[in-house]
């Protein structure tokens, strides 16, 4: 008896590309300061600072755990695992991708980001990676409430600088 597989026909890449729903002007030049913002956050190591722009109850992916529930778990096992052993975060701002939804109220950024890791003899190495963030709008303004933040393949997953907490 012969087997029949359904046909799901895939509309081609550029008409994918074209109904994606991005946002308009406003929105995206506010992410783009938000990731300004939270990049000197992370180059400061200044936790308290940065925690604000986040949902309390997070969920987010890292190099050192799967799925994060919460920000202070995530401070615990991935920022405070990352921001004080590398230094020069930034997000690559002009290759950064801003989706919204139609009624303004949740929004996606995409960006590559580059950084300097520190092998344990101290020489430095170029510690490039990406970022999907999720965003909720509510009467305050902005939320995160999903991060996934990954390094490029082939990237060391350690860094061994020791830079100081400037505030928890």
């Amino acid at each position: 008896m012969a087997t029949k597989i359904a046909v799901i026909e895939l509309p081609n890449v550029e008409q994918v590309m074209a109904s994606l729903p991005t946002a308009n002007t406003e929105i995206t030049q506010f992410f783009r300061e938000w990731l300004d913002t939270f990049a000197g956050y992370v180059r400061e190591v200044d936790y308290a600072s940065a925690r604000p722009l986040f949902d309390p109850d997070v969920l987010a992916f890292g190099t050192h755990s799967d799925v994060i529930p919460g920000l202070d778990q995530w401070v615990k096992t991935q920022w405070d695992n990352v921001w004080p052993k590398t230094t020069d975060f930034r997000f690559v701002l002009d290759q950064t991708s801003v989706l919204a939804s139609p009624d303004g109220m949740m929004a996606t950024v995409v960006a590559p980001w580059t950084s300097t890791g520190y092998h344990p003899d101290g020489s430095t190495f170029a510690r490039p990676g990406r970022a999907t963030m999720v965003f909720s709008r509510n009467g305050d303004g902005w939320l995160c409430v999903h991060s996934h933040m990954s390094l490029n393949r082939g990237v060391p997953q350690a860094s061994h600088a020791n830079r100081p907490v400037k505030a928890w």
